[in-house]
């Protein structure tokens, strides 16, 4: 169901102008502003072997690949690899793009290959389980490389996002359930006349102790934990103002609400007893 609703979605997103797929091919230094946001973090990544998991139309791989890293880019999406290979084909540098499920990752690219494993704004709402997912980061690291991972805030996700009366209600699981979230939305996120055939999604929201004491179970040690006050789209219309570079801020006490966060960790060296997979 939600490859379907992906797969359908990919051509209308790679002709929105919110993702400005123009400005990488006509500016060779051009970045996405969810790269660009979190530069002071990631540091220097030149010369780093990465994967950007749940990649969708690459925007960020590439981005990351500008910046000097040597990028593949996964996803589950056929449609959404086809958009990321035609963008790094006329934009460059060159990225590899492979379409396969996160959780096959390691059997498909490869243990232990990766300094860098990315992922960012909107992947891990569409996993079921945050634990098999670190054991993915877990198996694609080499020891001493680096989880980076800009996600939406679980508080946020929780959040009745219909309401516009300013009052921030929690109506939805800040945790992990086994049943998922079921949406029928023949929307999306960015500007788009399309409507959509496609309208049913699962997600699946994780606490942020969830996240945390997932990676440290798979021998991952956190580095870095930021929460902000900013988010790049407009996650509860009405309410929000734009605050440059792409991202947008509650108008009203902006403080109440924690909007997304940055992560980092790092594989140690293989601890025993700690699965890999």
């Amino acid at each position: 169901m939600n490859r379907a609703l992906w797969d359908e979605r990919a051509p209308a997103h790679a002709a929105s102008p919110d993702y400005g797929l123009a400005r990488f091919v006509d500016d060779p230094e051009h970045l996405s502003d969810v790269v660009r946001f979190d530069l002071p973090r990631l540091g220097d990544v030149s010369g780093l072997r990465g994967v950007h998991l749940q990649c969708h139309l690459g925007t960020d791989t590439l981005s990351l690949a500008r910046r000097g890293a040597t990028m593949t880019g996964l996803d589950f999406s056929a449609a959404s690899v086809e958009q990321a290979r035609r963008l790094a084909a006329a934009a460059g540098p060159a990225v590899e793009y492979v379409h396969a499920d996160v959780h096959d990752a390691v059997e498909v690219l490869g243990a232990g290959a990766f300094d860098l494993v990315y992922t960012g704004i909107g992947a891990l709402c569409w996993l079921p389980s945050v634990e098999r997912w670190a054991g993915v980061v877990a198996g694609l690291l080499r020891p001493g490389g680096r989880l980076f991972l800009r996600e939406a805030h679980p508080v946020l996700w929780a959040l009745d996002d219909a309401r516009d009366d300013g009052v921030l209600a929690l109506r939805y699981p800040y945790v992990e359930r086994v049943e998922p979230d079921v949406w029928d939305e023949d929307g999306t996120y960015v500007a788009t006349d399309v409507r959509f055939t496609h309208t049913r999604s699962s997600t699946w929201n994780h606490g942020l102790g969830e996240v945390v004491t997932a990676l440290l179970a798979r021998g991952l040690r956190l580095t870095m934990l930021q929460e902000h006050d900013s988010v790049p789209w407009d996650a509860l219309p009405g309410l929000m103002e734009d605050v440059g570079g792409g991202e947008k801020r509650l108008r009203e006490a902006p403080w109440r609400l924690p909007h997304t966060y940055t992560l980092q960790a790092v594989k140690e060296a293989d601890p025993a007893g700690v699965r890999a997979g």
